[in-house]
């Protein structure tokens, strides 16, 4: 318990140095070269309302990105307490399977383990949805995890991932106007004395952390156009015909309004917009056997997943997994769906996307 207690409190100290830094470029900025060093007064008008609106912007989006809880699985994807028991009960990997995959038949699920395998997390004692997984530094499941980041002390997920884009691009936006403007003073510090120390050393630090905060950002911009986690990108979601890791990609402009949300207006804001539920997500592809796809897509056409489909792609209690089920119960005997099966087989479908 000790332990646990003084993990916690260690893992504010990222934070912690970050808000004494941005206190201080604060302090820099305002009294040391507004007040003390700039003598224009147009100038320090200027310099004060961007420099205040860029410094709004990053601390009110990196403080969303702390506190912003990150969001789990619904009670949906737990299972029973009659499964559970059984669950646990079975010493077999295979019996524990097959408990898994009835539990799983409803579920929104299209992406197993590199095993073929229902992704469980014995831990949370949860089916995980599609793009979830499990943070052992917070010790829960994630919906959408991208990554847990020490300097906001949480999970980057679906919950607070646009605040996290927002608090890299102002940040990057909040360096890089502090670096320019205090460009010229810091070529002539020594003509000022009492301001020299911070001026240089403001200009130093905000230099330093432009060039580090720019390679991730753009780094970051290329995953949402690619519609892609941190994690799929080191290890892409399997599918029911193999791993792909542009199965959950639209096309940039929709990967970006799934983040960002449909209205342009709240875009460059620190407010939750972003599109779906966390637990289904529309995919590039259904990794199906064709003839699989072609019967399901004449019988159920509504229930395909594509690029044209809403977010969420349907509410979990209407959502049916087609990937879990066994080959024997896709299509059920009938002269009718045989010859569906035989004139399918002669196709392959690559895409539902348009």
């Amino acid at each position: 318990h000790v332990l646990k207690c003084c993990q916690k409190v260690l893992a504010w100290v990222p934070v912690v140095f970050i808000a004494l830094v941005v206190a201080w470029s604060y302090y820099a900025y305002v009294v040391e070269l507004c007040v003390f060093t700039i003598s224009s007064t147009a100038e320090k008008v200027v310099y004060l309302v961007v420099f205040h609106l860029s410094f709004f912007m990053f601390v009110w989006s990196y403080w969303k990105t702390i506190f912003t809880s990150p969001a789990s699985p619904s009670n949906e994807f737990c299972l029973s307490k009659a499964d559970k028991e059984q669950y646990e009960k079975e010493e077999r990997p295979e019996s524990q399977q097959e408990i898994l995959r009835k539990a799983a038949k409803d579920l929104p699920i299209y992406t197993t383990t590199a095993s073929r395998a229902i992704r469980y997390c014995d831990r949370c004692q949860l089916i995980k949805p599609d793009r979830c997984h499990h943070c052992s530094a917070c010790d829960i499941c994630v919906l959408k995890m991208d990554h847990h980041c020490p300097w906001v002390n949480n999970c980057v997920g679906f919950s607070n991932y646009k605040f996290f884009l927002l608090f890299l691009m102002y940040s990057l936006l909040y360096c890089l106007f502090v670096a320019a403007t205090v460009l010229q003073y810091f070529i002539k510090f020594w003509t000022n004395t009492h301001a020299k120390f911070h001026v240089l050393f403001l200009f130093f630090v905000a230099a330093m952390f432009f060039i580090s905060i720019l390679s991730l950002f753009s780094y970051h911009c290329w995953l949402v156009a690619k519609n892609r986690s941190t994690i799929e990108t080191f290890r892409a979601p399997t599918f029911r015909n193999g791993p792909d890791k542009n199965g959950f990609s639209l096309g940039c402009s929709k990967n970006l309004r799934e983040v960002f949300g449909d209205e342009k207006k709240y875009w460059l804001l620190p407010i939750f917009t972003s599109l779906g539920d966390g637990c289904n997500f529309p995919t590039r592809l259904v990794l199906m056997d064709p003839e699989q796809l072609t019967v399901s897509s004449q019988n159920e056409p509504a229930k395909s997943s594509g690029a044209n489909q809403s977010f969420p792609t349907r509410p979990l209690s209407e959502s049916q997994n087609r990937l879990l089920t066994s080959d024997s119960q896709w299509v059920e005997g009938g002269p009718e769906e045989e010859n569906v099966k035989q004139g399918a087989k002669k196709h392959i479908i690559v895409s539902l996307e348009s």
